[in-house]
């Protein structure tokens, strides 16, 4: 039998991906965008933001002397935003301390904001021909299975199992081949639900079809209650405009514009005149609405009010027109509320 990696790479030639708009190339930073906006991202989700992107910041000179506001506009509704900030930071990382040049080996990429062992060994077998293992999500699922490796993968020690088994693989050349056929080999075939088994080039050998276990192999996180979270959120309007406040860099939303939060049992008016020193003249409860996220629900009461006009922006507010909203960098659910606005 032909080792695993040669039937990896057999197959990818013949049967994997070539036409994504990040490939044909060993451009590293084109390379590395793609692989940062694939982590939890689809690539059917990926492909236009990735196209918008490069076409704003062409190369990483552009990326690194961008401000923050515009590379987060860009990202807005891609969602997991500390991957656009660390983008940002990286870039500029590498036009200080690398002089401009996209380092090539493993170990250095993997020291960039937002990058770690996987992403790094990825854009340096990409990129580079560097022979190295990673162990995203779908290579995961593939060496769980094929490697009959029971236990959650987010576990210290099935994930050690699984780097060490992803090593045991490698091959000595094609790297690149092998390294995108293992990326699509996941996504295309080995898929979590209904695995297309029989177009498996490492079927033959593999412990979960072999032994009837494809539905219970990679074992599923174990499930916890998802805790729920309550607020109120503010369309503040003055003379057709509406104010958006900046996030802290960190947290939720970290870095994007979005309108002031309060308690669900707050005083939506008091807060206006004594926090913000704004004067209400009439208010309105808008339709709840739920946002999940990875780790928690929120739950969403707007409160649209009309204000008298203002007197005064403080720091970290901005005052625009609805349509001019749209095009900063809003989270998703800001966005939905903003783009449902009605003036009339």
């Amino acid at each position: 039998m032909k080792s695993f990696a040669s039937r990896i790479i057999r197959w990818q030639q013949r049967h994997g991906r070539h036409a994504l708009p990040w490939q044909s190339t060993r451009d590293p930073y084109r390379i590395w965008l793609s692989e940062v906006m694939l982590q939890q991202t689809q690539v059917a989700t990926v492909i236009p933001y990735f196209e918008r992107f490069v076409a704003r910041f062409p190369d990483l000179a552009a990326l690194a002397a961008a401000h923050e506001d515009d590379v987060l506009a860009l990202w807005s509704g891609l969602g997991y935003y500390s991957r656009a900030r660390n983008l940002h930071a990286a870039a500029r990382t590498i036009a200080e301390c690398h002089d401009g040049m996209f380092p090539a080996a493993a170990d250095a990429i993997a020291q960039l904001p937002g990058v770690g062992r996987s992403t790094a060994a990825a854009i340096a077998a990409l990129a580079f021909g560097q022979r190295g293992a990673i162990l995203d999500g779908n290579v995961k699922r593939v060496l769980a299975r094929h490697g009959g490796i029971a236990g959650w993968p987010g576990d210290k020690s099935v994930e050690m199992a699984l780097w060490r088994l992803a090593e045991s693989h490698l091959p000595r050349k094609a790297i690149e081949a092998y390294t995108q056929g293992m990326m699509d080999l996941g996504a295309l075939a080995c898929t979590r639900s209904r695995p297309a088994c029989p177009a498996c080039p490492v079927n033959t050998d593999c412990i979960a079809f072999t032994q009837h276990r494809t539905a219970e192999l990679p074992t599923p996180r174990p499930k916890k209650a998802l805790p729920e979270k309550q607020v109120l959120m503010l369309l503040l309007l003055d003379r057709g405009e509406l104010m958006l406040e900046k996030r802290p860099a960190r947290g939720i939303w970290g870095g994007l514009w979005s309108l002031p939060e309060l308690t669900v049992d707050a005083d939506a008016a008091a807060h206006c005149r004594d926090r913000l020193g704004f004067t209400p003249l009439a208010q309105q409860a808008l339709p709840q609405f739920s946002h999940s996220f990875t780790h928690f629900k929120l739950h969403i009461q707007p409160i649209q009010m009309q204000l008298a006009p203002r007197q005064i922006t403080l720091p970290g507010q901005i005052w625009l027109a609805p349509a001019d909203a749209l095009s900063a960098a809003l989270p998703t659910p800001v966005r939905k509320l903003v783009a449902q606005l009605d003036l009339a």
